[in-house]
C-alpha cells in the first residue's frame, strides 16, 4: 500500500503525484479517498480565510488526477468521502456546515454514478449513520467525530470488495 496524499483543492501538483502511487513500481490499482479537510477548513474560520473548493473544482481536480493515472496505465478506484456532521476542531468552530455537506454529497455522487473511476467503494453508505446521514456511525467517531476509531477503519476495510482490484 502507498498513500497518495495531497492538498486538491481542486488542483492536482504533478510534483505531489510524482512521488506517490502514480509513479511507484509494481502499482496496478489506486484507491483515492480525498480527505473532508478541503472543504472543512475552507471558508470563514478555515485556514487563510480561502473559500472551500466548489464540488466542480472538486471534480475536476479528480478527473485530472483520474486521466493522468489511467495514461501510466492504473486502474483507480473512487472511495466516496466521509460524512463529517458533528465535527469537534475547535479552532475550526466552522469547519461544518450545511453547505460545504452539500458539496460532499456532490462529488459523492459523481463517484458513485460519474463512471471516470474503474470502481467504487461507499465509504461513506459503509460508514454513515442512517438515522443522521451527514454524521458517522456513534461506533465509527473517535473523540473529534471526524476521525476514525479502530472499528470505523475496520468497517472501510469491509467496505473495499476484493474483486474490484482484481480487474
Amino acid at each position: 500500500m502507498v498513500r497518495a496524499h495531497r492538498r486538491h483543492s481542486a488542483r492536482v501538483r504533478d510534483a505531489d503525484e510524482d512521488r506517490d502511487a502514480l509513479v511507484q513500481s509494481g502499482v496496478t490499482h489506486v484507491i483515492v479517498l480525498e480527505g473532508i479537510n478541503d472543504f472543512g477548513l475552507g471558508g470563514p474560520g478555515g485556514l487563510g480565510g480561502a473559500p472551500p473548493p466548489t464540488a466542480a473544482e472538486l471534480i475536476a481536480g479528480l478527473r485530472q488526477m483520474i486521466e493522468r493515472a489511467h495514461a501510466r496505465g492504473l486502474k483507480l478506484i473512487g472511495g466516496t468521502l466521509l460524512p463529517f456532521e458533528g465535527t469537534a476542531l475547535a479552532p475550526f468552530p466552522t469547519y461544518y456546515s450545511t453547505d460545504k455537506d452539500a458539496r460532499r454529497q456532490a462529488v459523492n455522487e459523481w463517484i458513485r454514478t460519474g463512471r471516470a473511476y474503474d470502481g467504487v467503494i461507499d465509504f461513506d453508505m459503509a460508514l454513515r449513520d442512517p438515522s443522521r446521514p451527514a454524521q458517522l456511525l456513534p461506533q465509527f467517531k473517535a473523540v473529534d467525530n471526524l476521525h476514525l476509531t479502530d472499528a470505523g477503519y475496520q468497517a472501510m476495510a469491509n467496505a473495499v470488495n476484493l474483486a474490484v482490484l482484481r480487474k
